[in-house]
């Protein structure tokens, strides 16, 4: 029996600012890292801060790593969580859990765009999806990364500094957000009541 919101407990600050903008659209969610909770969720997060390698680490030591691959409900990686979707990730050269496809890059450096990436930036769409219902093509979202995933067919959304990277991906039951939705005002509080009606 489906049971509700499940947030993985990654560790991290984020956390906390997570479950109180999920809390504010009317959703309890637990943070946990109990396998059969998660199996028995409606609805997945799968937050991130800090180092992929780190988060990667945290995600075996809970043993989690299989659990998470065999999800068939929606599950949404926020920042580091959505990077570590993807097969591996160059920080730390880490494998990652291989659910997207690609590998997750630094940020180039460049005159006048320092990394990390913190701010402000647009979302650019590259195809439909429920996620993004009453969100806008051009509407600002909020950043903090120094990492960033490929641009495929699976990316729903760009976003550009310096070149463009995918900010919104999808496959199947699997969502990413590269920015940080409990920091994004509407179009953060938007996404995330999006994901918890799919």
């Amino acid at each position: 029996m489906n049971s509700g919101l499940a947030i993985i407990d990654s560790g991290g600050a984020n956390i906390a600012s997570l479950q109180m903008a999920v809390e504010r659209l009317g959703v309890p969610a637990d943070l946990t890292t109990d396998p059969e909770r998660l199996r028995r969720a409606s609805h997945v997060i799968l937050p991130g801060v800090g180092a992929a390698a780190d988060c990667m680490g945290r995600l075996r030591q809970s043993g989690l790593v299989d659990t998470i691959r065999q999800l068939r409900q929606p599950l949404l990686g926020i920042c580091v969580g959505m990077q570590l979707l993807f097969e591996s990730s160059e920080e730390g050269e880490v494998p990652c859990l291989g659910l997207l496809p690609g590998r997750v890059r630094r940020l180039p450096d460049r005159a006048g765009l320092p990394v990390p990436h913190m701010g402000w930036n647009q979302l650019e769409f590259t195809r439909p999806s429920p996620l993004l219902n009453d969100i806008s093509t051009g509407d600002y979202v909020y950043f903090v990364h120094s990492y960033a995933a490929p641009l495929g067919e699976r990316t729903l959304a760009t976003t550009t500094y310096g070149d463009p990277f995918a900010s919104v991906v999808q496959r199947d039951n699997v969502y990413g957000a590269q920015f940080h939705p409990e920091r994004s005002a509407r179009v953060g509080a938007q996404l995330l009541r999006n994901f918890l009606r799919l």
